[in-house]
């Protein structure tokens, strides 16, 4: 099946913020816990938050706080809001699931960027 497509990133000052969107079809989206991680050059990929099925979420400490997912399955689509960033959320973004990693679903990311 296709793989997951990321949306929404840019370049943005610190203490500004963005919403990034994933997309996928619908059974790949909406049958499962959704995740959004993300990669630092030099860095591992990391998860920084996650969301079920039944919208209960969860966040990374780095994150908790400023970062807010949320899911529309109408719209086969899971989001993710980014407020008060800060140069350490320089990254690439990426969607996935959470419970089983399917890596022939990881698609191209967005990149973020957070300098002055």
């Amino acid at each position: 099946q296709a793989r997951f497509v990321e949306s929404g990133g840019g370049l943005v000052q610190p203490g500004g913020s963005l919403r990034l969107s994933c997309t996928g079809s619908g059974s790949t989206i909406n049958s499962n816990t959704m995740g959004w991680y993300r990669q630092a050059p030099g860095k591992q990929r990391e998860l920084v938050a996650r969301v079920s099925v039944g919208g209960s979420t969860n966040y990374a400490d780095s994150v908790k706080g400023r970062f807010t997912i949320s899911r529309d399955n109408a719209k086969n689509t899971v989001f993710l809001e980014m407020n008060s960033q800060k140069p350490e959320d320089t990254a690439v973004y990426y969607c996935n699931w959470v419970e089983v990693v399917v890596i022939a679903l990881w698609g191209q990311g967005t990149q973020v960027t957070v300098s002055s």
